[in-house]
């Protein structure tokens, strides 16, 4: 009697899968162990979304870990970095041990699912469940509709079930049978999966290779700790349908942190196409004083718990401001300097960062070493049920700047500080114009318009300023220049807000300020009023001219 053949698998190992961008801008697919032996001619992940570059960044650093034991120490590290090389033979061999558990539809125990998750009742499952371009059926890639959701790859349901393990939204999922939490064959919600509450941050090389290395923080005095605990999801038990008991669930480490299981899945299909995904509750997870553990986040203080349970400090991740360039928030991105006394810092900088900063300090990376932080995070709706938005931003800066005491980091951040404040003038310039013009009403959203206008202007000039900041910058100068460039830019979009107000805004009206004073607001002294402001906020630019007239408030 002859036994029935094996089914097709798909190796994660051997199969191309992850989209990359080469050294030229051409986009092609590596597979999992090309990734680490092309490394150095590839310029970056690049995925569909930019959520699903950080989740798979973060599966290729879990192995980079694994075969480098660590790396024990800074001076392992440096090794790396100094020959700016990986251990692809190890790791080539360390993936060929594990070969099997990294097969997308092994019968057995599949890549990052429970082979036989099923539900009391038979379903259905279609790719929406898993796929996060498509949130509460409003498509972020219109292509996405039709026969595009009925069947996708193999490889591309790879990408969408390392991002379903990362940023899974939060409600009620399907009831697994041997899940004790389930009820009523629902599985009720324990909020997103773990990096969804993430202010996340990587940092990016001129190659792939040294993206790794500097995302690869060593065990060492101070940086991570080792925990012979601390293992990848693939050398564990495959995992089942019910939440892994708080005894033996960790994390212990970064291997476990990096391949968390936030939730329960099980993939439908073939190598021909993966055709639908039941998604379970997983492994709940908080975040709560995990800042000496994950290295790759935005931290801040927790007031309401620190309350609660009556200690301090309380340190939760903190997502990023989508509202904002990344720039406009640059000191919450740095170092920042002990506080005064014994008070706990308000917020700490990613590990990463920091780990750079370090590197500086002591000579390892260059002075001369152009950084590429780059933020992630996501936003959700109605209760995490739905993905809102997906933030992505990057600067180029020099490593100087990393550096608590650097007088190029002030620079920079009272740089940042000069356009935020040039900005507020040009909004009260807006505000009384529309005053001049008749309006009660000054928050008609004009200002808003004048500010996102601004904003928009100033954000490719500050990058392009930052950029060039080096250690042999003058710093004064260099502020100097900078505030010329606000002023210019900012005095134009005001000089357009003069020219469109009309005839109304010239004649004026009376009007009370807010100090309950009366005064005439027209256009020719909203102007005044402008550029008086605009002088005070720009004092650094050049040939600035001295307006005597008090602005209103």
């Amino acid at each position: 009697m002859t036994s029935s053949p094996q089914p097709a698998g798909f190796s994660l190992v051997d199969e191309a899968w992850i989209p990359v961008l080469d050294a030229a801008g051409k986009r092609r697919d590596v597979s999992l162990l090309g990734l680490f032996e092309q490394a150095g001619d590839v310029r970056m992940i690049a995925c569909e979304l930019p959520t699903q570059t950080f989740a798979i960044l973060r599966l290729a650093l879990a192995i980079l870990h694994r075969t480098t034991g660590g790396p024990h120490g800074g001076t392992a590290w440096q090794a790396l970095w100094r020959d700016r090389r990986l251990p692809t033979a190890d790791i080539a061999e360390y993936l060929d041990v594990f070969h099997d558990r990294f097969d997308l539809l092994h019968p057995k125990y599949p890549f990052y699912q429970v082979a036989d998750l099923r539900a009391a009742k038979e379903n259905t499952y279609g790719l929406e469940r898993l796929i996060a371009d498509v949130p509460n059926n409003m498509p972020f890639l219109t292509s996405r509709a039709g026969s595009g959701m009925e069947s996708i790859t193999p490889a591309e349901a790879a990408r969408w079930l390392v991002h379903c393990q990362a940023y899974d939204t939060s409600g009620i999922k399907t009831g697994a049978v041997g899940d004790p939490l389930a009820k009523n064959g629902k599985g009720y919600p324990i909020g997103a999966s773990s990096l969804g509450w993430l202010g996340g941050v990587y940092l990016e090389g001129t190659t792939l290779l040294e993206t790794l290395l500097l995302n690869l923080v060593p065990v060492a005095p101070g940086w991570q700790t080792a925990d012979e605990r601390d293992l990848p999801v693939w050398e564990r038990e495959p995992q089942t349908a019910a939440e892994e008991p708080d005894a033996t669930r960790g994390p212990y480490g970064l291997l476990g942190l990096y391949t968390w299981q936030s939730r329960r899945i099980r993939l439908f299909g073939d190598t021909a196409g993966i055709t639908g995904a039941m998604i379970s509750n997983g492994d709940r997870f908080d975040w709560q004083d995990r800042h000496l553990l994950e290295p790759m986040s935005v931290w801040g203080r927790s007031g309401p718990r620190e309350q609660a349970q009556k200690r301090t400090p309380i340190y939760l991740p903190r997502p990023h401001d989508h509202s904002r360039a990344l720039w406009r928030g640059l000191q919450t991105l740095l170092p920042s300097p002990p506080p005064p006394g014994a008070e706990p810092a308000q917020r700490l900088s990613p590990m990463v960062v920091q780990w750079l900063a370090r590197l500086t300090v002591t000579g390892v990376v260059g002075s001369d070493f152009q950084a590429r932080p780059h933020a992630v995070s996501i936003t959700y709706g109605s209760k995490q049920s739905v993905v809102d938005e997906v933030f992505s931003d990057a600067l180029t800066m020099n490593v100087l700047l990393l550096v608590d005491n650097s007088v190029l980091r002030a620079t920079a951040v009272d740089a940042a500080g000069d356009a935020e404040a040039a900005v507020k003038v040009l909004r009260r310039l807006a505000e009384n114009l529309a005053r001049a013009a008749g309006s009660r009403d000054t928050d008609s959203g004009e200002a808003e318009r004048a500010a996102e206008r601004a904003y928009t202007v100033l954000d490719r000039l500050f990058r392009d300023w930052l950029a060039g900041l080096g250690p042999d910058s003058d710093p004064p100068a260099r502020r100097a220049a900078w505030q010329r460039l606000v002023r210019e830019a900012v005095d134009r979009l005001g000089r357009q807000l003069v020219a469109a107000a009309g005839p109304t805004a010239w004649v004026g009206r009376i009007g009370t300020d807010r100090a309950g004073r009366e005064v005439h607001y027209s256009s020719s002294q909203a102007d005044a009023w402008f550029r008086t402001g605009l002088a005070k906020a720009l004092p650094m630019a050049a040939n600035a001219p001295d307006h005597r007239q008090e602005e209103a408030a």
